[in-house]
């Protein structure tokens, strides 16, 4: 059996661990449940016709859209399966990525798999509410992977693939790429090689061919009914509501903790950059120190053009989100580091890399593990998870080269994604879809007519409309989740804003039908414990009970 093909079998071990035990995937429970309704009316322009969220898509800058339905007309799939496989692909590039960071670093197949093992266990970034292994099918989680692969083609000094690797991933989420290309072009300025000097332009071409024809996309994109503001001003109207439902981007409404979690690994990346020294080639320096201090950065940057300023293009940038790369870097330098010091028999220095590393996929803030609360049964179970997560890993790095090698480093590989769950009790997210959901859609779909309007007067900040919208293919009225475009189009934060106003209602208070006619909504699905006693159901199960609206 050769090398390659083991590496190749590690990796998609790796993917199929990730995407079905830890960390998991999920469909419909967040920003897919705004992507298949506009998926579903570019498809069929006959859906959704009243429906603010897919009237207004903004999927104008990515070929994210392009590519679901090119693939749904050639396999016949439905937008579930096609997301699905791109996103166990672009997983599986993400870990070749940081597989080739680990190996220009100098580790050995093996353990450049386990850092890339350990990555994979994804991160998430408090504060900016983003993720470094995205759960869901999103332009984000697929550009994401792609800049990590061309970093590692980079380390390897593969320019030019990784130049044509990083336009891809500016074609599914510009926004993302951002900082990559910050870094890209101060390497690019700073090149020792003559003959690369040179050829500067050529290693730009793909990302000015790819922007060129992303915006050449924009002018061809079907169904856009509102332009995005990026040069105006954030009312005090619009930014009451983009707090409210977009806090993520408002600095001064994350946690302080947080904040300082960042500044702590940041510290501990650059010791681990410096620990590294001449381990890691020129090129990946750029990155492994450019990118956490442009993420860093991007603190307070985020902080004076948003909340001093009110530039309305903050909040569709949403620069803040890079301090992701704060984390991934330190990762990856610090999963490096922690094994090169098992190998040298530095234990000490091993294991503390590998907690600090460990730490961030359990879930476990910076002052406990400094200070830790010995008194908190889970504070002390997942400390206890991460040194023994720690252990292992500084196990597979000394067993690398002796009999039961083997056993050690694919126990590294596997463990991890379900002791953290099960052991460390750590769950990514909640269980959204049931039954009975399920069945409430498939009546929707199959007994009312496209243009029905619905309304869950109850659900409040409930998920559970945005699934029944995706999977009925029918209109809501308006729900929680869809408030999240507030962050993008103006026009659709006041009318989500008065939808939201008019049509929803406290628990337990007595509904008006004949105001909901007014609105022009069909059909009013309650909890058959909001059940309306005088009024006789449409449908009904165990959870639901659906009621028409009397014209």
């Amino acid at each position: 059996m050769s090398q390659r093909f083991l590496i190749l079998a590690a990796f998609a071990l790796i993917t199929l661990l990730g995407y079905f035990q830890f960390p998991g995937h999920t469909y419909l429970q967040s920003d897919t449940q705004i992507y298949i309704p506009i998926l579903e009316r570019l498809r069929d322009p006959d859906l959704y016709k009243a429906d603010p969220v897919a009237l207004r898509p903004h999927v104008s800058y990515t070929i994210y859209d392009e590519v679901a339905l090119a693939l749904r007309r050639l396999t016949g799939l439905d937008f579930e399966w096609v997301l699905a496989a791109q996103q166990l692909v672009f997983r599986f590039l993400g870990i070749w990525g940081v597989y080739l960071i680990a190996t220009s670093m100098g580790l050995q197949t093996r353990m450049a798999v386990v850092v890339a093992s350990i990555v994979h266990l994804g991160a998430s970034i408090h504060g900016p509410a983003v993720l470094t292994v995205e759960y869901e099918p999103v332009p984000r989680g697929f550009a994401i992977p792609l800049i990590i692969l061309a970093i590692g083609l980079l380390a390897h000094n593969r320019t030019l693939p990784a130049a044509a690797v990083a336009g891809l991933a500016i074609l599914f989420h510009p926004p993302t790429v951002v900082p990559f290309l910050a870094v890209y072009g101060i390497m690019l300025l700073r090149l020792p090689d003559a003959e690369e000097r040179r050829r500067r332009w050529q290693y730009l071409l793909p990302i000015l061919g790819a922007a060129a024809l992303l915006f050449v996309f924009s002018k061809l994109q079907a169904g856009l009914s509102e332009k995005q503001d990026l040069f105006g001003r954030i009312d005090a109207e619009l930014e009451r509501l983009q707090r409210l439902r977009g806090a993520y981007n408002w600095v001064s409404l994350w946690a302080v903790e947080w904040i300082w979690q960042y500044l702590f690994l940041w510290v501990a990346g650059v010791i681990a950059f410096l620990r590294m020294g001449r381990w890691v080639p020129e090129k990946l320096q750029f990155f492994v120190a450019g990118l956490p201090a442009y993420g860093l950065l991007m603190i307070p940057v985020s902080y004076l053009t948003l909340e001093g300023m009110k530039w309305s293009f903050i909040p569709q940038f949403q620069p803040a989100r890079a301090v992701l790369f704060v984390v991934l870097m330190i990762m990856i330098t610090g999963s490096a580091a922690g094994l090169r010091a098992a190998q040298a028999r530095r234990w000490l220095e091993a294991v503390v890399w590998l907690v600090i590393v460990f730490a961030i996929p359990v879930n476990i803030r910076v002052l406990p593990i400094l200070f830790p609360n010995l008194t908190d049964p889970v504070i002390v179970r997942r400390l206890l998870l991460t040194l023994g997560l720690a252990g292992l890993a500084v196990l597979a790095a000394v067993m690398e080269k002796r009999p039961g090698a083997w056993a050690t480093w694919a126990a590294c590989l596997i463990l991890p994604c379900f002791l953290i769950p099960h052991v460390g009790g750590i769950q990514n997210f909640p269980e959204l879809h049931h039954p009975e959901l399920d069945e409430l859609a498939a009546w929707a779909r199959e007994n009312t007519p496209q243009d029905a309007v619905f309304l869950f007067p109850f659900a409040e900040r409930s998920l559970h409309p945005g699934v029944f919208r995706a999977r009925s293919l029918r209109t809501v009225y308006v729900d929680w989740k869809s408030g999240g475009q507030v962050n993008l189009l103006k026009d659709f934060a006041d009318e989500w804003w008065q939808r939201w106003q008019a049509a929803m209602a406290r628990p337990g208070s007595k509904l008006d039908l004949a105001s909901y006619a007014r609105l022009g909504i069909d059909f009013i699905v309650v909890e058959r414990k909001d059940a309306l006693p005088e009024v006789q159901t449409v449908f009904a199960n165990s959870r639901y009970a659906v009621y028409g609206v009397p014209r």
